[in-house]
């Protein structure tokens, strides 16, 4: 497997150069997570054409290239199955790949399976079967060792040929809008789950409106607390405590000490903080606080939510879509309530072709009472 390594700002600067007038770079990433909050990027991959680098970002004194890259609108960034990807640049760079082509989500809107992974949508598509020996290597070590750095190059190198295929079959169908709309309402779906970090907590339905506002506090807090550490959410406070804080409201120390789920070093370590936040909350007037979030769903509503998603899986089939990518569960969970009368914010991916081919009629068959 041919590539080359890059470890330095101006190596990098100069491949970008040479390569500035390619419209599309297939990309990569190897990162690890060690008792982490943010993943610690460890290597990144691009290919141009059919050339391979490998660059070290451990090396990299100025990312400046990479941003410019990433942000280039003239460049077609493609990856397979994005998302890790994403939460690496946003936290090492402050930059998302604009435009994205999203292989795994191409693939499932031309005909594949959403749920194949990335060394068999290789093998189908281009017939090559991928090594897998160094999934899960060390990449934060120095030097790599060669297989490490062929499995990478192996990646990206077959990640470009997979585009070519998938880039013919999108014009071919008409649909290469479709797929670079599907890149835009992944980034839009991104941003918006860093926004709600109180969505990650089961159980929150339950609270009053006093309560809820108390829990948003606490997660926006511990989301804030979690990246300033650079450890895991669940290392600061866990779910079950932020909702039993959330519920008990303790108006002191001894009331928090009661709240069991509550572990005695957090409890200790931030204490203070809790209580400010309650009394935080306790003087919010009723205006300003948060609707209840919405109960789950009864018997009678569950049976009509079969009953749409079979009809709108019905419907992505008949477009050669799969349905697990066409819509998810919480659209049609939405869709139901919002037929109900309940307010609903529609999700980015409600957008684009998705209106004009499952959203609307869906709409339509709940509107007609057909469902």
């Amino acid at each position: 497997m041919s590539w080359r390594w890059i470890d330095s700002s101006a190596a990098l600067q100069q491949v970008l150069d040479d390569h500035a007038d390619c419209a599309v770079v297939a990309m990569d990433t190897e990162f690890m997570r060690r008792d982490t909050f943010y993943p610690q990027v460890a290597l990144v991959q691009l290919c141009f054409d059919s050339q391979a680098f490998l660059v070290d970002p451990l090396a990299l004194a100025d990312t400046a290239a990479l941003k410019n890259l990433l942000s280039r609108p003239d460049v077609v960034k493609v990856f397979h199955s994005v998302s890790e990807d994403l939460e690496v640049f946003d936290r090492w760079l402050g930059v998302l790949p604009e435009p994205l082509f999203d292989t795994q989500r191409a693939a499932a809107l031309l005909g594949e399976d959403f749920g194949i992974g990335y060394s068999g949508l290789v093998e189908r598509l281009c017939g090559e079967s991928l090594a897998k020996g160094e999934t899960r290597s060390d990449w934060l070590q120095r030097p790599l060792t060669a297989s490490q750095c062929d499995y990478a190059a192996q990646d990206v190198t077959w990640l470009m040929a997979v585009w070519r295929v998938l880039d013919a079959r999108a014009r071919e169908q008409g649909r290469l809008e479709w797929v670079l709309q599907e890149g835009r309402d992944t980034l839009a779906s991104f941003r918006d789950s860093q926004a709600h970090p109180v969505q990650r907590i089961k159980s929150a339905w339950k609270l009053n409106r006093r309560q809820l506002a108390l829990l948003m506090r606490i997660c926006e807090w511990r989301e804030a607390e979690a990246r300033r550490r650079d450890k895991p959410r669940g290392w600061i406070v866990d779910d079950a405590a932020c909702l039993a804080i959330a519920q008990a409201q303790p108006p002191n120390a001894e009331t928090l000490g009661r709240v069991e789920a509550l572990n005695p070093a957090a409890r200790r370590r931030y204490g203070e903080v809790f209580q400010g936040l309650v009394e935080e909350v306790a003087g919010l007037q009723e205006a300003a606080l948060p609707q209840r979030l919405p109960a789950p769903l009864n018997a009678e509503e569950r049976k009509r939510l079969k009953r749409l998603k079979q009809r709108g899986q019905a419907l992505a089939e008949g477009l050669g879509v799969a349905p697990a990518l066409a819509l998810a569960g919480r659209d049609y969970e939405l869709l139901l309530r919002e037929s109900g009368g309940t307010s609903v914010a529609p999700p980015p991916s409600w957008g684009g072709w998705r209106e004009t081919q499952l959203i609307g009629p869906l709409r339509q068959l709940l509107k007609e009472g057909q469902l």
